[in-house]
């Protein structure tokens, strides 16, 4: 039997053990009370994660159908743009084609669309080219005779006519070389310098166009015939610079007749007054002698000296007198010079010419004339028995450096100092060049017009530079 004793002890230790419990509880639910922000915290930062985790699921859903949608609008802008690129190129292709067209009906000294012309034939005289052109128009009258200027690629007939079928192909053949034949003439006659080259394009456009409308009746002008054109065209174009080569020529030949009967009136004129000046002192040397013969004293010394004197000038002008008439008598005699004009032509070009003047130099003031801004400057100038053989060599060694090569005549070269010189030394010439020109007057301008620039204030300086009105 369980006795009060042992009755009391359990009911003691269950009040202890209930009040622990209760302690126990108390102390937990301060725990959780203490604690419980950061167990909010961390249920929190699982539930943002997990909206985190969504949000860049979706971002990322819509950033691949954004750039998808990128990717086809920019797709679709690159295939318009290369469309718009071959639609301009093609634009353009078109534009040049009608300008070149449209050029070869055009007149414009500034328009040489179709490049230099090279000639096609070498005959010496305008005669020679006349016979040639008369051989190719009779060519062209001999297959328009015959038939043989245009061909129909089928035969025709006209109401089951063969004949009539006949006639109407004869007819349009008719019709197209007539229209052919007048594009020809108005190149031809319009050929110049300038347009050679056009004119040729032309005539092949003509022919091109019009047997393209000869392309329904299948009829057609022949190549052989397009060639006779063509070879019309430049036997004109190259007879007409063959005319003007001969004028140029003639003038050539006519300033270097004019320059030599110059020369030779200036020979002349110091030949009479060399012989002139010979008698005079041939007379006054035979009365000196009479004089000193009878003379005596100082008189008679001072006579003498005075033949001494004579004589050397005597002398002196019988050697002039045999210098002006053997220059007189070589044709070929005269002086080859070498001048420049930087002022006028610029640095490295020069002019290489001969004169058959007693004095060069009178040559060279007349090519300082009117026609030039500055006067030319001497950088050699050599007599020869046959300067015309000297200055030949140099315009020969120095063809292909002339400014002008159209006009030799002009006799300007674009050569330096050093290649004159070594040529010379080449030929054994012992000529003496200069290698600075003076160009005095060049020269000068050039340091007045920086003297006026240094002169202008700074702000007049300013506003010129930026286009205000003087």
């Amino acid at each position: 039997m369980i006795t009060n004793a042992t009755t009391l002890v359990l009911g003691a230790l269950v009040l202890v053990v209930s009040a622990a419990l209760v302690a126990l509880y108390a102390r937990l639910a301060q725990l959780r009370s203490r604690y419980k922000v950061i167990t909010d915290t961390e249920a929190e930062t699982r539930r943002l994660r997990a909206d985190a985790t969504r949000d860049t699921e979706r971002l990322k859903t819509n950033a691949a159908r954004e750039l998808e949608s990128l990717k086809s609008q920019i797709e679709g802008e690159r295939k318009q743009r290369d469309a718009l690129a071959a639609d301009d190129a093609k634009a353009k292709a078109t534009h040049e084609q009608l300008c070149q067209q449209i050029s070869l009906l055009e007149e414009n000294l500034e328009d040489i669309s179709f490049g230099a012309y090279n000639p096609h034939f070498d005959y010496d005289t305008p005669e020679d080219y006349k016979k040639a052109l008369e051989q190719v128009t009779d060519k062209q009258k001999e297959m328009i005779r015959g038939g043989q200027a245009a061909r129909f690629a089928v035969e025709w007939s006209v109401g089951g006519s063969r004949r009539e079928g006949e006639r109407m192909q004869r007819q349009y053949t008719k019709l197209l070389l007539r229209a052919f034949n007048g594009e020809c003439e108005a190149a031809i006659a319009k050929v110049a310098w300038n347009n050679a080259s056009k004119m040729e394009e032309r005539i092949r456009k003509a022919f091109e166009a019009i047997n393209e409308l000869g392309g329904v009746m299948r009829v057609s002008i022949v190549q052989s015939y397009m060639e006779l054109k063509l070879a019309e065209l430049r036997l004109e174009h190259e007879l007409e610079e063959k005319k003007r080569a001969v004028v140029e020529e003639q003038r050539r030949v006519r300033d270097q007749m004019r320059e030599q009967e110059r020369a030779q009136r200036e020979l002349d004129t110091a030949k009479e007054e060399a012989e002139a000046e010979e008698a005079s002192f041939a007379k006054a040397l035979d009365k000196a002698r009479v004089d000193a013969a009878k003379a005596k004293g100082e008189e008679h010394a001072r006579l003498t000296s005075r033949i001494l004197q004579l004589e050397e000038e005597l002398a002196g002008a019988r050697e002039k007198r045999e210098r002006v008439s053997a220059l007189a008598e070589l044709t070929k005699a005269g002086y080859v010079y070498v001048l420049s004009n930087i002022g006028s032509f610029g640095e490295n070009v020069f002019k290489i010419g001969m004169t058959r003047r007693l004095d060069p130099s009178d040559r060279v003031k007349e090519l300082s004339d009117a026609s030039v801004p500055f006067g030319f400057d001497v950088h050699a100038m050599v007599y020869s028995e046959d300067a015309p053989s000297i200055e030949s060599a140099f315009h020969n060694r120095f063809e292909s450096r002339n400014v002008n090569p159209l006009n030799p005549r002009k006799e300007f070269f674009r050569v330096s100092i050093d290649e004159l010189e070594n040529f010379a030394a080449e030929k054994g010439l012992k000529i003496s060049f200069t290698r600075l020109a003076e160009a005095r007057e060049y020269r000068e301008t050039l340091a007045r017009r920086q003297g006026q620039r240094r002169d202008v204030p700074s702000d007049a300086t300013d506003g010129a530079a930026h286009g205000s009105p003087a």
